[in-house]
Parts: C-alpha cells; sequence; structure tokens
C-alpha cells in the first residue's frame, strides 16, 4: 500500500490579497516545507509550458512527431535558453522597465517574463527605430516630454548592446 502525506498550506496576506482557500497536497516528501516548495515550482513550469506552447513559440501549430518534433524541441530550447538570458541581462540591466512598460498606474511588479523580454525586445528596438523621425517631429511639438523620449532612446541603445 502506498504511504503518502497530506500537507495543508494557507497563503498569508500577500500583494494586499487573501487567497480564498489554502492549498491541499497529497504527496511522498516528509516535510511540508519540501512539499510547498515542490509545488511552488509548478508554476514556472507552466509557464515554460505556454512560452513553448502558445505564448512564444507555438509548437503545437506544427503538427509535427517523431524525428522532426525532436529536432524542433530541442532548437525551442536552445531558443528559449537564449530568450531567458537576454531577458535576465535586460532586468539585471534595468532595461526591463522600458521594454515591459508596466501599463497599470497601481501595477507594481513586472508584467512580463524574462523569457518575454528576451523574445520581444528585440522588436521593441526596432519598433523605436521604425517610428523615431515621426517621435522625433512629435516632440518639437510637445518639448516637456522631451527627457522621457531620451530616456527611451538611452534604453533602446543599451538593449541594442545587450542583444
Amino acid at each position: 500500500m502506498p504511504i503518502f502525506n497530506l500537507a495543508g498550506y494557507y497563503k498569508r496576506k500577500y500583494r494586499g490579497v487573501v487567497e480564498p482557500a489554502g492549498w491541499f497536497l497529497l504527496t511522498n516528501l516528509d516535510s511540508l516545507k519540501d512539499a510547498i516548495k515542490a509545488f511552488k515550482l509548478r508554476s514556472g513550469i507552466e509557464a515554460m509550458f505556454k512560452d513553448c506552447k502558445t505564448g512564444g513559440y507555438n509548437l503545437e501549430s506544427t503538427y509535427a512527431d517523431g524525428q522532426r518534433l525532436i529536432a524542433l524541441i530541442l532548437l525551442i530550447a536552445i531558443a528559449y535558453t537564449c530568450a531567458i538570458l537576454v531577458g535576465r541581462n535586460s532586468r539585471s540591466s534595468g532595461l526591463q522597465k522600458y521594454v515591459g512598460r508596466l501599463k497599470e498606474l497601481q501595477r507594481l511588479h513586472r508584467r512580463h517574463s524574462a523569457f518575454w523580454i528576451g523574445l520581444y525586445g528585440q522588436l521593441w528596438v526596432g519598433a523605436m527605430e521604425f517610428w523615431a523621425d515621426l517621435a522625433h517631429e512629435l516632440m518639437r511639438l510637445k518639448p516637456s516630454k522631451l527627457p522621457y523620449f531620451q530616456q527611451g532612446l538611452r534604453a533602446m541603445t543599451l538593449i541594442q548592446s545587450a542583444l
């Protein structure tokens, strides 16, 4: 007969929100701390699956199987690692706040993952370059916004050097 433990955990107030229900985990681990740690790792794995499927690489839409699927997964693993490293580099350089702008005024925590920043950061730079002439013209109309625009241009050059 299998032996298992039941771990119960009720999360305290987090970011001003109290969870309506606790967690109940059926586990073969001996300690509550280990069970909670293992369960929390699951959310990172779920995010990675989303990134590889609908959130970035659209693996499901390839309908690949066999050797082609193995080759695609290997290629995605390499590309995913590169995107994560670029995203983490952007975060540690203080560039994430430019590429992954906060959309809500009261939002305190980052909206986008290191993967998203690494994957789409170059697109942001490309868009900034494409619209730069128009932006320069618009800045002449509103000189009070010039410091913000210059800040964005500085971030763009830093991201280009990071990528």
